[in-house]
């Protein structure tokens, strides 16, 4: 062979290993992330997911993708959303941020494995078999949320006198809103209160149930940790303070954006765990084998500024409790 052939044929072999090379390369693994509300006030519990994407050996980007769909409060699309993340053929299916988003997507497939993060008891619901052996495709996070309904009812106690007629805001095209009345009602009849049941599903509806308040003249309101009032909790926030109106809501965020008071699971943690199932799932774990985990601690959580401006007396046994209180 002549010299000039040769190296004609060396440099075009060169030219195709590069080629080769990214052939041989195993694609980078898709997950998608499916949500119920909306993306722009949860952009910190996205990072905390992420976060526990990386704890679990992943980083977004550089060694996984993540495929996000928000049903922007709009319960009717998440069935759209989770078949479209399933014509993807993704790996994991993460859908923290309650129970719509987790029962959409158990709906499409029984196969991609689904991660949620749901204040619900997930075997009463369907999702998982049991909680410390799912079974099938589905595992996740539960922090219980209506378990607490009594505890958020006597806090409340403490800071009304003369009256015991309160409100509970919930959505009624939730999976879960007859539960959560339920619990309430119960709750409320143990310690002598009279609840009255607000119902929205609209940022305009919300302003209605509100002002139903004001005809009933409760006392005081719970919110329902429900997708759609954690994306209005500005909303929410700005009626409680401009009627007086001693409010306790089901995470910090409420607190954080000027709520009187908080108490239930750190979201921040619930997102993060979700990450972190995510990333050993990805890496070969099954569903159906890991237990259902549960948040390490829940958060009480006053805004003492706010409690000032409202003029609520905070009793000194109450704030003795609080995790954490904003002055």
């Amino acid at each position: 062979m002549r010299r000039r052939h040769f190296i004609t044929l060396l440099g075009s072999a060169a030219a195709t290993w590069p080629l080769a090379a990214r052939a041989q390369q195993p694609a980078m693994p898709r997950i998608g992330f499916l949500n119920a509300g909306s993306a722009e006030p949860r952009g910190h519990l996205v990072t905390a997911f992420r976060t526990g994407l990386s704890d679990a050996g992943y980083v977004e980007g550089r060694s996984v993708l993540v495929e996000y769909r928000w049903a922007e409060d709009r319960f009717d699309r998440l069935p759209e959303l989770a078949a479209d993340l399933a014509n993807l053929k993704v790996q994991v299916i993460a859908a923290p941020g309650g129970l719509p988003a987790p029962l959409a997507a158990k709906t499409v497939t029984r196969s991609i494995p689904i991660v949620f993060g749901v204040g619900e008891d997930p075997v009463k619901l369907g999702l998982v078999d049991s909680l410390n052996r799912p079974g099938g495709n589905v595992t996740g996070v539960s922090y219980f949320t209506n378990e607490l309904t009594a505890k958020r009812l006597g806090i409340l106690r403490e800071l009304i006198s003369g009256t015991t007629r309160v409100a509970l805001l919930i959505n009624p095209n939730s999976p879960y809103a007859n539960d959560a009345a339920h619990h309430a009602g119960v709750a409320a009849s143990a310690i002598g209160f009279t609840i009255d049941f607000l119902h929205a599903s609209s940022k305009s509806e919300i302003d209605m149930s509100l002002e139903m308040l004001l005809q009933n003249r409760d006392a005081a309101l719970l919110v329902d940790p429900d997708p759609l009032f954690t994306s209005r909790r500005a909303q929410l926030v700005a009626f409680s303070i401009r009627h007086g109106i001693p409010t306790i809501f089901t995470s910090r965020e409420f607190a954080e954006s000027g709520g009187v008071m908080s108490y239930g699971a750190n979201l921040k943690e619930v997102y993060g765990l979700v990450g972190v199932y995510t990333g050993r799932i990805i890496k070969g774990e099954q569903p159906a084998e890991l237990p259902v985990v549960r948040p390490t601690k829940l958060e009480f959580i006053i805004n003492l500024t706010t409690a000032k401006a409202l003029g609520l007396n905070i009793p000194s046994g109450v704030l003795a409790i609080a995790d954490e209180v904003i002055d």
